[in-house]
């Protein structure tokens, strides 16, 4: 008895040791928001993102112009705003939305989508755009190996920042 214990034991214990775990996501999920500040609760905008990585390739090669880019990796950039804003000449009520880019030579437009719950902009249907602003693309010394969001601004007057490689834009948003 004792014997046939100790071998339901030993296979239990064999079987708890099997699992193999996923190596760390080469994107990983990051966000911003709007007040910057974590003292500030209440916040307007929450966007959730993946941060995919250069490691020696080319921007233009990750982010080809004039297609439509996911703003990030894996799923689709999401923007949950807790706060009507205007983006543009656009006001768009507070939601969940998905945030696209369509890089072009000097500038990117920035488009909300309804949709949700995408992955990649494969399934992107243009017929969802809530809102397109065209902002320019600066060029900035400062390398960022990882694309990167993060929000400025003060009050009502917000300016969410985006950069890759050397690459930046400058998106202005106003919270209604």
């Amino acid at each position: 008895m004792k014997n046939l214990f100790f071998i339901i034991l030993l296979i239990c214990a064999t079987l708890t040791q099997a699992q193999n775990f996923k190596g760390l996501d080469k994107s990983p999920m990051d966000r911003a928001f709007y007040p910057p500040s974590n003292r500030d609760t209440d916040k307007a905008i929450v966007i959730t993102y993946s941060r995919p990585q250069l490691r020696g390739r080319n921007l233009e090669d990750v982010v080809p112009s004039y297609k439509i880019w996911r703003t990030g990796a894996n799923e689709a950039t999401e923007i949950r705003l807790n706060k009507p804003i205007k983006l543009g000449d656009k006001i768009i009520k507070a939601g969940t939305y998905t945030m696209y880019s369509y890089p072009k030579d000097n500038s990117s437009e920035i488009i909300i989508n309804s949709a949700k719950y995408v992955w990649g902009a494969y399934g992107y249907d243009q017929s969802k755009d809530v809102a397109r602003l065209e902002v320019p693309v600066l060029e900035s010394t400062e390398y960022l190996e990882a694309f990167s969001l993060a929000f400025s601004g003060n009050g009502d007057k917000a300016v969410l920042h985006g950069g890759w490689g050397n690459v930046r834009v400058e998106i202005p948003i106003t919270i209604l």
